[in-house]
């Protein structure tokens, strides 16, 4: 996929090349038209159950999304499993295993904010296995706490391509009806790699060992906010067919220290870029920005975060208004918690299209 990017981005490069001396609101660049607007599971179908389990993910393919997505971190025995973040108290019971009560430790994230928890590099996959899932958001349904185990992306690949579409398989009788695609996100390979867990390299394994095990090429998109694993994706060979997205911040959203990245830089070794919604919208004006333009126009794919039922951004009435808004943006696609209202919302605004 990349090396067809290439190509565009080349063809488009040339044309940009040609507008340099005009100004950016009389340029007339033609944004990449997506095939179809995709809906994301942000962890599952989150809004209802605990996040990253595989209830959630089951419940957010039953509601129509296009794809999953688990964030991936390491236990000290390189086993990749989901979880939003490294460390556990706010998404799991650990508080309450007595037998790991001294394995909490202190330490400094890439943002350089101290924090004492405990962190699932410092368990084996065996131990994370004994924990419960917990609904890490406040305000939402309890009422499942405690009834669902860690899954391993090991796992989860075994849920998704029992949804493998005909087209995605060596063998087509073999599919189901739903096309449907995963969509991990990397959380923190750098510090993952400090402690020697090579994130990279597992991610890669386990989407070669799931293609070959399975015979199908499930639709898979892997996402960062750190450019270094994606760079270091980019260039492996085996992992040509899969879609590579920097996550990116506005300046001022995020603590010191995160990152920001030119999407002309992006295009160099990606194929997509996940904006925060502010990105594509000032909510200042009630206008659309030029982010979405600009990105499409050098061929990169657009995922905006997050839309939540229960956190619609100021000004707007309704999710369904919030969304409409960023695919009017230009956004390809939604990653939301609540896939049912993205899923309508996107239908909707598609069939108005025509």
């Amino acid at each position: 996929m990349r090396r067809l990017k290439e190509m565009l981005v080349t063809g488009l490069a040339l044309g940009l090349a040609a507008c340099a001396g005009t100004p950016a609101a009389e340029q007339s660049v033609e944004p990449v038209e997506p095939a179809e607007i995709v809906v994301i599971a942000h962890r599952g179908a989150s809004g209802y159950l605990p996040e990253h389990t595989l209830a959630a993910y089951q419940l957010a393919i039953d509601m129509g999304a296009d794809f999953i997505e688990p964030d991936l971190v390491m236990t000290s025995d390189g086993v990749l499993v989901a979880r939003h973040d490294p460390w556990l108290s706010d998404s799991t019971d650990i508080a309450d295993h007595p037998e790991f009560a001294d394995r909490r430790t202190t330490l400094t994230s890439p943002e350089g904010v101290e924090m004492t928890d405990w962190f699932v590099w410092d368990f084996t996959y065996e131990e994370i296995r004994t924990l419960r899932a917990r609904q890490a958001r406040a305000g939402r349904d309890t009422s499942h706490d405690g009834e669902y185990q860690i899954p391993s992306f090991e796992d989860i690949l075994s849920l998704a391509m029992r949804h493998c579409h005909p087209s995605d398989y060596a063998n087509p009788a073999m599919g189901s009806e739903v096309n449907l695609g995963i969509y991990p996100e990397t959380k923190w390979p750098t510090d993952h790699n400090e402690r020697g867990l090579d994130m990279a390299g597992a991610i890669e394994g386990a989407l070669l060992t799931a293609r070959k095990d399975y015979t199908c090429q499930l639709p898979t998109y892997i996402q960062s906010f750190e450019d270094g694993i994606l760079r270091d994706l980019s260039e492996r060979d085996s992992m040509a067919d899969y879609t590579l997205v920097q996550l990116v911040y506005p300046e001022g959203y995020a603590l010191d220290g995160a990152p920001s990245y030119a999407l002309e830089d992006i295009a160099e070794y990606a194929d997509g870029v996940g904006p925060f919604k502010s990105l594509l919208f000032d909510l200042r004006t009630g206008e659309a920005t030029d982010y979405a333009r600009r990105a499409r126009a050098l061929g990169l794919e657009v995922h905006t975060w997050t839309l939540r039922d229960d956190d619609i951004a100021p000004g707007f009435e309704s999710p369904q208004a919030e969304i409409e808004a960023l695919l009017e943006a230009g956004a390809t696609g939604i990653f939301t918690d609540f896939p049912d209202t993205g899923r309508a919302a996107v239908d909707n605004w598609l069939a108005a299209q025509d």
